[in-house]
């Protein structure tokens, strides 16, 4: 029903900037949030951020202050902005899309490597 395509990663410097996209289409709900989950080597995947359609925002303690996520209602799009990213930003980052009914559908994963 949703189907959902992420761009933006690569490698990047410490210090440096990447923007991901997320880009959903299908059947999109009024009432939804997205975000991102990441996965580095050999660990659990773990939450990055959320917002909400209305735009209310959550944050991981790891990179607030470092990460804006954003979302284009219109474009049925979701951005996250990242600054000053650390050598353990690398992961592959999953963006996810949730109903309100509980429904999750998930991006291919783009790969951030922060190199030092």
């Amino acid at each position: 029903q949703v189907q959902l395509v992420e761009s933006g990663g690569g490698l990047v410097q410490a210090g440096g900037s990447l923007r991901l996209s997320c880009a959903a289409s299908g059947t999109i709900f009024s009432f939804n949030f997205m975000g991102w989950y990441r996965q580095a080597p050999g660990k659990q995947r773990e939450l990055v951020a959320t917002i909400i359609n209305g735009g209310a925002t959550n944050y991981a303690d790891s990179v607030k202050g470092r990460v804006t996520i954003s979302r284009d209602n219109a474009k049925n799009t979701v951005y996250l902005q990242m600054n000053s990213l650390k050598p353990e930003d690398t992961a592959v980052y999953y963006c996810y899309y949730r109903r309100l009914g509980g429904e999750t559908y998930w991006g291919q994963g783009t790969q951030v490597t922060v190199s030092s």
